[in-house]
């Protein structure tokens, strides 16, 4: 029990804090989004008393590339409470823990079932779980990204970069091409779309020569 006095006490500090700081309001969702899971990961374990021990998930760590998040936080958004589970899931990602990274974006879907940046985040969380691969629920993650928002470019992009690293290069073009049609004109990301789709066009001349 004391340990959930302490989690609830920590929790009332952050808060202080941002409030007395001035900082605005519009951020503060990140940061109890961010207190959410890690009091779920507590609930889950329940276990403070025992000794730190090395975790290992996942033998092999995921390339969480910068400019993929950049690209990713202008077309979805970063401050807000369904984003904090992809930081939180890009981070487990990067440490080699699939399996967690995965799970915390699930978590996240259940808990916004109607987030366009979970389930788009999902596919992606799930086809890096699965070595790259997109499988049959990274798939179903990514339809129902669409389902949610047929009109945005971000599930096609995001699906489409799974194929292209899955080396599915033809596929993934058709998907490239589908969300640089959906991005408006003045979008930011609209020119990396373009030149990456440019690129992976170069790169398929090339394999066919």
């Amino acid at each position: 029990m004391s340990g959930w006095v302490m989690l609830v006490l920590f929790g009332v500090a952050t808060f202080a804090v941002l409030w007395i700081a001035g900082v605005a309001r519009t951020l503060w969702t990140t940061v109890g989004a961010a207190l959410m899971l890690g009091a779920a990961g507590y609930a889950i374990q329940e276990r403070a008393g025992l000794p730190g021990h090395p975790v290992q998930d996942n033998a092999d760590p995921v390339a969480v590339y910068p400019q993929v998040i950049e690209l990713r936080d202008q077309m979805l958004g970063r401050f807000t409470g369904d984003g904090a589970y992809l930081i939180a899931s890009d981070a487990l990602m990067r440490s080699g823990s699939r399996d967690s990274g995965a799970r915390i974006v699930l978590m996240g879907a259940n808990q916004y079932p109607r987030s366009l940046t979970l389930w788009t985040g999902l596919g992606t969380a799930i086809a890096q779980h699965d070595g790259g691969a997109v499988s049959p629920a990274a798939r179903l993650a990514f339809d129902q990204a669409t389902r949610l928002a047929p009109e945005h470019p971000a599930p096609p992009f995001f699906e489409g970069l799974a194929y292209v690293q899955s080396g599915d290069f033809r596929k993934g073009r058709a998907y490239w091409a589908r969300a640089l049609a959906l991005s408006p004109r003045a979008a930011p990301y609209r020119e990396e779309i373009a030149l990456r789709l440019a690129a992976l066009d170069a790169m398929i001349a090339q394999t066919q020569q």
